[in-house]
C-alpha cells in the first residue's frame, strides 16, 4: 500500500498544533498557539519593547500579517531599512555586524516538526545568525500549514514547495529568482544558557509558503 504524499497546504487541527507546542517547549522553545494572524501581529507587538533593535527576515509571513509594516516603522530600531540604504560593496563589513547582532529577529521556518524542530531555508543567510545566536531573542510566525511529522518531511516541504514559491516571489519582486542555498535546522535551545530565547507563535490559519 502506498503512502499518501503529505499536504504542504492543508493547515494541522487543533491536536497536532498542541503536540507541537508541547514538544517545542520541551526543546527549549516558548510556544504560543494563536487563532490567526491578528492575533500573531498584536503579540509581536507585545513582545517586543518600543526602541529595541530589530531585525526582520524576508518572509511572506511576516508581509501579509503586516508584521513586517509595524516593525520597520518608528516604533522600532529597525535593522532591515538601514542594511538596505548603506553601500553594498563599500561597507560590506558594516553590513554584516548589522545583520548578525540585534535586540530581536523576528521571521517565519519553512516547517516545524511534530518533533519540536524548525527547518529554515535562505539564499542569502542574512537571517540565519541571528537565528542562532546573534539575536538577543528570536520570534518565528507559523502558519498551521508548516507542520510535519519530521526533519525528513520538513526539508522536502522546503526543497520541492517552498522553493519554487519563493524564486517566483523574487523573481516578482527583484527581477532575479531566488535559490537554496543554505538550511539551518534548530532542535532545541538549552534552558540553562538560552531561557526564553527562541519563541515560536503557532498560527491556527495557513499563512505564507
Amino acid at each position: 500500500m502506498t503512502t499518501p504524499a503529505p499536504s504542504f497546504t492543508e493547515p494541522a487541527p487543533a491536536e497536532r498544533l498542541e503536540k507541537v507546542a508541547s514538544a517545542l517547549k520541551g526543546n527549549g522553545f516558548e510556544a504560543e498557539i494563536l487563532d490567526d494572524a491578528a492575533a500573531a501581529r498584536a503579540r509581536v507587538k507585545d513582545l517586543i519593547p518600543q526602541g529595541a533593535s530589530v531585525f526582520t527576515g524576508a518572509s511572506e509571513t511576516l508581509r501579509l500579517s503586516g508584521i513586517d509594516e509595524d516593525l520597520n516603522g518608528e516604533r522600532y530600531d529597525a535593522v532591515r531599512p538601514k542594511s538596505l540604504a548603506m553601500d553594498r560593496k563599500a561597507q560590506r563589513t558594516d553590513i554584516r555586524r548589522l545583520l548578525g547582532h540585534h535586540d530581536v529577529i523576528v521571521g517565519s521556518v519553512h516547517a516545524v516538526t511534530e518533533t519540536g524542530s524548525l527547518v529554515i531555508g535562505s539564499a542569502s543567510g542574512s537571517q540565519l545568525t541571528g537565528y542562532t545566536g546573534g539575536a538577543d531573542h528570536a520570534i518565528w510566525v507559523v502558519g498551521a500549514q508548516k507542520v510535519v511529522p519530521d526533519v525528513e518531511t520538513g526539508l522536502r516541504r522546503l526543497e520541492t514547495h517552498c522553493t519554487q514559491l519563493e524564486d517566483e516571489r523574487a523573481m516578482k519582486a527583484y527581477g532575479v529568482g531566488s535559490a537554496l542555498n543554505r538550511v539551518l535546522i534548530l532542535h532545541a535551545f538549552n534552558p540553562n544558557y538560552y531561557p526564553g530565547r527562541g519563541t515560536v507563535l503557532l498560527l491556527r490559519e495557513a499563512i505564507g509558503f
